[in-house]
Formats: C-alpha cells, sequence, structure tokens
C-alpha cells in the first residue's frame, strides 16, 4: 500500500498540483503574467493612493506591461539592476512617487517632464552623471533624492522647481553647492555631506526657511557669516571638515538649542573640526557656554 501511493505521487500528473508545485518558486507579478492575469490585479489601491511595487526582483529591464497601468500614483522600482528607464515612463502621468534608488540607472529620459504630477522621486544609489534639464518642468516636485551618484553639477533650470522642500545631494562629487539650489525658497532640508565642497556660499542666507543642512564631511575652511543669517536652522550639521574658527555671529542660530553628538539629534553639530583654542572646550561645556563667548568677543 505505502509503495503504491508512493509511485503514484511519483508518477503523478495532475496539472493542477503540477502548477500548485511550480507557483512555490514564482513572485507574485511573475505568477499573475503565467496564469494570463491582468496585472491590474497586482494594483493596490489605499485611502489616498494606487501603487504598484516591483522591489528587489533582479530586473534588468522593465515589463512592458507597465506602461499600460495608466492609473499607477506610486511606483516602487527599488533594488534592481536596471540601466535604462525607458521613454515610455511619460505615460505614467499620474505618478505622484517614484523610487528608482538602488540600480544602475546613468541617465533619465527627457520624457520624465511630462509626469506633471510627481512631487517625490528617489534616484539615490544609482550611477548618475548627470540629469536632465527637463526634470525642471515637474513643477509640482517637493522631495528630491540624488545621494550617491556622480553628479558634480545641476542644470540651471532647477532654479525652477519653486516647491521643492526636501533636497538630498550627498555623496557626489559636487566642488560646490549649485548656485540654482539657492533660488529654491521653499527649501526647508537640504543634505551636501560627502562631497567635495571647499566653501559654502554667501548665497546660503537666500535659504530664508531652511531648517535642516548637513554638510558632513567636505573639505570645507570657513565657516560663513551669512549661515548665520538663516535664522530658522534647527540642525546644523558641519562635523568632519577643516574649520578652525567659528563666526561671532553663530548665536543667532537662537533653534539650534544645544551642540548635538547624536547624528540624528538637531542642534550643533561641529566635531572632528581643527577648532582652534578655546573653542574645542566650550564647544564641550555646551552651545550656552560657546554663545556667551562669541557674543562677548563680538561686543569686546
Amino acid at each position: 500500500m505505502g509503495t503504491k501511493q508512493s509511485r503514484a505521487g511519483s508518477n503523478d500528473k495532475n496539472p493542477k498540483r503540477l502548477l500548485l508545485g511550480k507557483r512555490q518558486k514564482f513572485s507574485s507579478w511573475d505568477d499573475t503574467l503565467l496564469l494570463g492575469k491582468d496585472p491590474r490585479s497586482l494594483l493596490k489601491r489605499g485611502m489616498r493612493h494606487v501603487s504598484f511595487s516591483l522591489v528587489t526582483k533582479g530586473m534588468t529591464d522593465i515589463p512592458d506591461f507597465l506602461w499600460g497601468l495608466l492609473e499607477v500614483q506610486k511606483l516602487n522600482l527599488s533594488h534592481n539592476q536596471l540601466q535604462v528607464l525607458p521613454p515610455e515612463v511619460g505615460r505614467l502621468t499620474r505618478i505622484v512617487v517614484l523610487n528608482l534608488c538602488g540600480n544602475r540607472l546613468k541617465s533619465l529620459p527627457r520624457e520624465v517632464s511630462l509626469l506633471q504630477s510627481l512631487k517625490v522621486l528617489f534616484l539615490n544609489m544609482n550611477c548618475l552623471a548627470e540629469v536632465p534639464a527637463e526634470l525642471s518642468l515637474c513643477r509640482n516636485l517637493e522631495v528630491l533624492s540624488m545621494s550617491h551618484n556622480c553628479l558634480s553639477q545641476l542644470p540651471a533650470s532647477f532654479a525652477d522647481l519653486s516647491r521643492l522642500r526636501k533636497l538630498n545631494l550627498s555623496n557626489n562629487y559636487f566642488a560646490h553647492i549649485p548656485i540654482c539650489v539657492f533660488s529654491l525658497k521653499e527649501l526647508d532640508f537640504l543634505h551636501v555631506g560627502s562631497n567635495r565642497l571647499e566653501n559654502i556660499a554667501e548665497s546660503i542666507q537666500c535659504l530664508a526657511g531652511l531648517q535642516i543642512f548637513i554638510a558632513e564631511s567636505n573639505n570645507i575652511h570657513s565657516f560663513p557669516r551669512s549661515l548665520c543669517l538663516v535664522t530658522s536652522l534647527e540642525l546644523l550639521n558641519l562635523n568632519n571638515n577643516d574649520i578652525q574658527t567659528l563666526p561671532d555671529e553663530l548665536y543667532l542660530l537662537c533653534r539650534l538649542g544645544r551642540i548635538a553628538w547624536n547624528p540624528m539629534d538637531k542642534g550643533l553639530h561641529i566635531s572632528h573640526n581643527p577648532l582652534s583654542k578655546p573653542l574645542p572646550e566650550l564647544v564641550e561645556g555646551g552651545l550656552e557656554m560657546l554663545y556667551s563667548y562669541l557674543k562677548d568677543k563680538k561686543h569686546n
């Protein structure tokens, strides 16, 4: 009996059982295509957005069916092997959030300009050496992350991104903060850490609403007085630079609150700089002691 059942199981050609056995090897979207289902069945309809995700699938190309999912508002293609974003992306005109991080993209198609609803774009951890000027036509863009790429400049037209609030340019090859950035009046978050900066332009004062400014791990030699005029700052990170002195007007940055040591904390981050004496001891004593010293120094 047992032998017969075992043989029967090994020779079982029931197509339904075979299909179920194979299905365990496929991801949900492979499975949908193999069974002839409508890819729209993979769309997730949340309270606010219709989303579609193909994360960590090892894809080198984007499946063509995606360009027919015109309802998509949130699209996540992160952590694949994509080297090209096809111009067909311009068909998805309802996209609000587009996540392309962790791929191998070297460029973007000009058709990104057609994504007029786009508010959030993640391009971090790719191989971008440039971004098209046409991206500046996405006038509703509010969040743009391009960290960990090969960028050294931005198109001047980026100044037209008037609604941009958060910009991450860290871990690139910028020798200076692009001039267009100083035109982004709504910016409240700017990360330019781990680049090749040697100074911060006086134009930084134009970003009057900036709350978080991170410029750690660069080659910055001086702390510009104009930065003290950005009184909205709540987190200022200048760790790991070449700063020796601090401006007397530093006390104007009253929202910093404290000397911060944890990277995630708000406050003034100024460690690992060759500060001249007595500044290191004053920093150790806290922000109030540092500010008091700088005020007295300014008035004497």
